[in-house]
C-alpha cells in the first residue's frame, strides 16, 4: 500500500496535541464543497447574509464568495461523482486561489457499529473503483504510485473537534426542533478511511465486495478521493467530512433520501460553524 502525505511538517505538532488549530484566515478564502444541494443549502443561506457576498458563474457552477461567520470562504456545489469533484477543486485552486478545501456531505456506512447520523472524518482516502491492473496494482493511481491520500492533519483535527462540539453542544436542541426520526442516538465521530467511486452502493453484494477489497474503510461515497488527488497534486490542504446517511445495503436508497432531505444541511451548517469558530480572522 502506497500512501502520500505532503503535511509532514505539521504532523508532529498535531500528534502531540499542540498546535492542532486551523491556520488564521487570510485574504485567501477557504473552499467549502458538497455534491448535492441539500448538503449545503443552509451554508449558502448563511453566506447570503454577507452584504458583500457575490456569485461567480464558472464551468456551469455557481460559486458563492463572501464571509461565513467572519471567515472568507467560497461555497459551491460540485455535483455528483469524481470528475465533477475534480473539476470543482481545480476551479477553486485556479480561479479563486483558495487556501484549502473542506468537503462536506453524506456517505454510506461500512465500518462496524456505525449508524445513520454518525460522522466520519477522513484520515485517508482511496478510489475504490480505480483498477488499471495488470499494468498497475489495483486501486493505485496510475503514474502517481499511490493508492491512498492523506488529508491535512491540522484541518482534519479541527474538523473532528468541530464535529464533536456540534454533537455535544448543538445537536440536542436541533434534534428536538426538527423531530428527526433517523437520529435518535448520540452520534459518534470517527476518523478513518473513506472510499470513493463512481457508484452508489445500495445492495448487500456490492457492500460486501467493497468491504472485502477495503476492509478498513469506514464509509463510501463518490467524490472525496478525487478531491484528495487534485489537492495532493497541487499541494493544497484539504479535509473531508461525511455524515452516515445509510448502510450502503439494500435499504440504502430510502434511508439516503430521507436523511438527505431532513438532516444533511443541518449537520453541514452546524459543523462548519463550529469549524470556522476555531479560526481567527485578522481585521
Amino acid at each position: 500500500m502506497s500512501v502520500a502525505s505532503p503535511y509532514a511538517s505539521s504532523v508532529a505538532a498535531d500528534a502531540s496535541g499542540a498546535g492542532a488549530s486551523v491556520a488564521p484566515a487570510s485574504i485567501a478564502p477557504l473552499g467549502i464543497v458538497a455534491a448535492l444541494p441539500q448538503e449545503i443549502a443552509q451554508l449558502i443561506e448563511q453566506l447570503q447574509q454577507d452584504p458583500h457576498m457575490r456569485v461567480v458563474a464558472s464551468g456551469r457552477r455557481q460559486y458563492y464568495v463572501g464571509r461565513l461567520w467572519g471567515s472568507p470562504c467560497v461555497v459551491t456545489l460540485a455535483r455528483i461523482g469524481k470528475v465533477a469533484a475534480a473539476a470543482t477543486a481545480a476551479a477553486l485552486i485556479h480561479e479563486f486561489g483558495v487556501r484549502g478545501i473542506v468537503f462536506t456531505g453524506v456517505a454510506g456506512g461500512l465500518g462496524a457499529g456505525l449508524r445513520v447520523g454518525d460522522i466520519v472524518i477522513a484520515d485517508s482516502l482511496m478510489q475504490h473503483d480505480m483498477d488499471a491492473s495488470p499494468l498497475f496494482p489495483r486501486h493505485q493511481i496510475p503514474l502517481l504510485g499511490l493508492d491512498r491520500f492523506l488529508p491535512c492533519p491540522t484541518l482534519t483535527q479541527a474538523l473532528a473537534r468541530a464535529a464533536r462540539n456540534f454533537v455535544e453542544l448543538s445537536l440536542p436542541a436541533l434534534r428536538a426542533e426538527h423531530d428527526w426520526t433517523l437520529v435518535k442516538h448520540t452520534p459518534v465521530v470517527r476518523l478513518g478511511l473513506i472510499a470513493s467511486g463512481d457508484q452508489f452502493i445500495s445492495d448487500d453484494s456490492a457492500r460486501m465486495g467493497l468491504r472485502a477489497s477495503a476492509p478498513d474503510a469506514l464509509a463510501v461515497e463518490m467524490e472525496g478521493g478525487a478531491i484528495a488527488q487534485v489537492c495532493y497534486e497541487y499541494d493544497l490542504p484539504f479535509a473531508v467530512m461525511r455524515t452516515i446517511s445509510d448502510s450502503a445495503d439494500d435499504g440504502a436508497t430510502d434511508s439516503f433520501s430521507l436523511f438527505l432531505n431532513e438532516v444533511a444541511s443541518v449537520y453541514s451548517h452546524g459543523i462548519i460553524q463550529h469549524f470556522l469558530a476555531q479560526q481567527t480572522t485578522p481585521e
